[in-house]
């Protein structure tokens, strides 16, 4: 998950196909399944979260690696595609949440 604000004078239709030229490009490397954009409507949502909401797909952590690996070599067409769309977005914030329970959870109950 990945949460942004706009810079000012940015256009949201460029941004959104710039986030969809680099998600497209790893999904094409087979990197990602996929993504999504979406943007608080009517101001509704959490102050603390920014405007815009990326969630990217992924089949599994290994998948996950193999594309932080690919974007952190900071090279090549993925590079360009990286800085195209950090240029346009100020206060993001990530996540990686897991499903759970997941198919390693042990059975039992976990005591806070």
């Amino acid at each position: 998950h990945i949460w942004c604000n706009l810079k000012p004078g940015t256009s949201d239709v460029a941004f959104c196909n710039q986030v969809d030229s680099y998600f497209g490009h790893l999904r094409d490397h087979g990197l990602v399944v996929g993504h999504r954009v979406t943007r608080r409507k009517l101001g509704l949502g959490s102050k603390e979260l920014p405007e815009v909401h990326i969630t990217v797909e992924v089949e599994n952590l290994a998948q996950f690696d193999s594309a932080f690996h690919r974007v952190a070599s900071r090279s090549g067409v993925v590079e360009d595609l990286h800085h195209h769309v950090n240029f346009l977005v100020c206060d993001a914030m990530f996540a990686f949440p897991r499903d759970f329970p997941d198919a390693v959870r042990e059975t039992g109950e976990e005591k806070f």
